[in-house]
């Protein structure tokens, strides 16, 4: 394994900092982006050959257009529970569960198809099946490609990833249907079968070296709480999540509305809006290749204004063009700036996201690109059936534009990276008495002696503190100030259990040490700072009796690493 990591570094040293294909130089990211493709065009051919199976099996509208919903739905659902068990597990072991379990679906579904077996509902569970098991990989898989790449390279690395992605939707519907007509939806189903196996082959030979916590791993629905509250917490993420929502939002007449586009305003038929598709596609890998050099020269709240703009501008030519050239022209630009936009956002939460989060901060990130699609695509849906396809495109491209705006009121973090290396406390606290994992709540006091002419100063540095504790765990944090002794200052928040407590000790990164210090800094005459740790209505520490059987079962001993 040192030796496979040794070539990565030098291949990654020698890659210099510049170019959009800079990454495909590690093996490692070379082989599973390669094979990321394959599985791409698996999925694609997957809408495709259900769509076409399910006009077979039933001639109601309904059920054909529900084979995309049950295709979305598991990316709605299952996104941000993969991104807890992404952050709780080896990422690696789950990206090959989710890609194993996809291709073990689509598999039984060949076997069924070919025995004449699948029903409409039992298509529509198969889809939902296959895209849970998508759903389970990828946060795994885009929160492992910091591991893989350098850090000045993961810019291109996300790029490339969207690049994968849109090459895929670019030619795979149109080679789906190809094969549809060929051999039949059945074949389809075989292939996308075989076509996730590259993916998990290439998963399976990774050596991730993979560092499992000394605590058990948080029950689900702690960590995603947990996931939830250090992205509410987080400024960088929070914006970075309101404002790609936002652009979903308004911009999700492009993709929804484009079988209008070719039908109504341009008068053409399905190879128009295949054409469409098309052109969107080349705009989108077109603009994933200048991710990395557009974020080198200008910053990203700069990039996703003139992305809104431009975008917006599309928008409206396509609502009044008559011309197919000139709104493929324009589906170009929509496909390039949706792809950057999302781009260099994605990149922002990466960088902004400590590794023991990561995961749940892209499946919130993925959560908030999903439903502001999927919500944009039925309210302009409803807007063109209430007036025209012309007005709901004006409209939109009008809206689009107006996001530029957001960045007056929520301005996006400055590109300067912040050290969000987890940092060792070094020390463990004092116990004296017996606790489990589960005994609870804790209550933590930090004192802090401080000049009172400092006092707004010192206050300004505790509301940054605030946000450190909230972030990796801290409930009904509050600071106070003596009465009699103006100088003693209690910081107090409250964890819900022990093992609540011990998690957060590990979440400190550089950067929250360093607020940290800032804080201390200001303690003038106690040595460091007084902590006090109590157990809240100690109910399960004490016997009923003194001749009360005490098992002490789960003790833990905390002296020591």
């Amino acid at each position: 394994m040192s030796g496979e990591k040794s070539a990565e570094s030098r291949a990654a040293a020698g890659a210099g900092r510049g170019g959009a294909f800079v990454p495909l130089r590690v093996p490692t990211f070379r082989s599973i982006w390669t094979a990321s493709l394959f599985s791409n065009f698996g999925q694609l051919f997957l809408g495709v050959g259900a769509a076409w199976e399910m006009t077979r099996l039933s001639s109601d509208p309904t059920m054909v257009a529900l084979v995309q919903s049950a295709m979305m739905l598991p990316l709605m659902l299952v996104t941000l529970p993969a991104g807890a068990i992404a952050d709780m597990f080896d990422r690696r072991r789950i990206a090959m569960t989710g890609l194993g379990f996809s291709s073990l679906c689509a598999a039984l579904l060949t076997v069924l198809a070919f025995m004449g077996l699948t029903t409409p509902w039992m298509l529509l569970l198969f889809c939902v099946l296959i895209g849970a098991g998508v759903a389970l990989f990828s946060p795994s898989w885009q929160a492992s490609i910091p591991e893989q790449v350098p850090r000045e390279h993961l810019p291109a690395a996300v790029a490339l990833g969207t690049i994968s992605y849109n090459v895929a939707r670019s030619f795979g519907p149109a080679l789906g249907g190809v094969i549809v007509v060929l051999y039949g939806a059945k074949a389809v189903f075989g292939m996308t079968s075989l076509l996730y196996l590259p993916l998990l082959t290439a998963f399976f030979f990774w050596r991730r070296k993979h560092v499992p916590s000394r605590l058990p791993p948080e029950r689900i629905d702690r960590a995603i709480i947990s996931g939830g509250r250090y992205a509410l917490h987080a400024p960088a993420i929070r914006t970075a999540l309101l404002r790609v929502l936002a652009f979903g939002l308004t911009t999700a007449t492009a993709s929804a509305l484009a079988p209008l586009v070719a039908k109504n305003l341009l008068a053409g038929d399905a190879a128009t809006f295949g054409i469409l598709l098309g052109a969107q596609g080349v705009g989108a890998v077109g603009g994933a290749l200048f991710v990395s050099s557009i974020r080198d020269r200008i910053s990203t709240e700069v990039a996703v204004r003139l992305f809104a703009v431009s975008s917006g501008m599309a928008l409206v030519i396509i609502g009044f063009s008559h011309s197919l050239v000139l709104s493929c022209l324009a589906f170009l630009i929509v496909g390039a700036g949706n792809i950057l936009t999302i781009a260099m956002l994605n990149v922002t939460v990466q960088l902004s996201a400590p590794r023991w989060v990561t995961a749940r901060a892209l499946s919130l990130f993925s959560s908030a690109i999903t439903a502001g699609i999927g919500i944009g695509a039925w309210g302009w849906g409803l807007v063109a059936g209430a007036y025209d396809v012309s007005f709901a495109l004006v409209v939109s491209g009008i809206a689009v534009a107006c996001t530029a705006l957001l960045g007056f009121i929520l301005p996006l973090a400055r590109d300067q990276e912040a050290d969000n290396s987890t940092v060792e406390i070094g020390h463990e606290p004092e116990v004296g008495m017996p606790l489990t994992l589960r005994s609870g709540p804790i209550v933590v006091e930090v004192e802090y002696d401080v000049d009172p002419e400092q006092a707004r100063e010192f206050y300004g540095v505790m509301m940054n503190m605030q946000g450190v504790r909230k972030r990796i765990g801290g409930f009904q944090w509050s600071i106070s100030r003596d009465i009699a002794d103006p100088a003693l200052w209690i910081e107090r928040y409250h964890c819900p259990t022990w093992g609540d407590y011990l998690r957060m000790r590990d979440r400190y990164s550089q950067a929250d040490f360093d607020i940290q210090a800032a804080a201390d800094s200001y303690n003038r005459t106690r040595p460091g700072r007084r902590v006090r740790r109590r157990l809240e209505r100690p109910f399960g520490s004490v016997r009923w009796k003194a001749e009360s059987y005490d098992p002490r079962q789960d003790t833990l001993d905390w002296i020591g690493p």
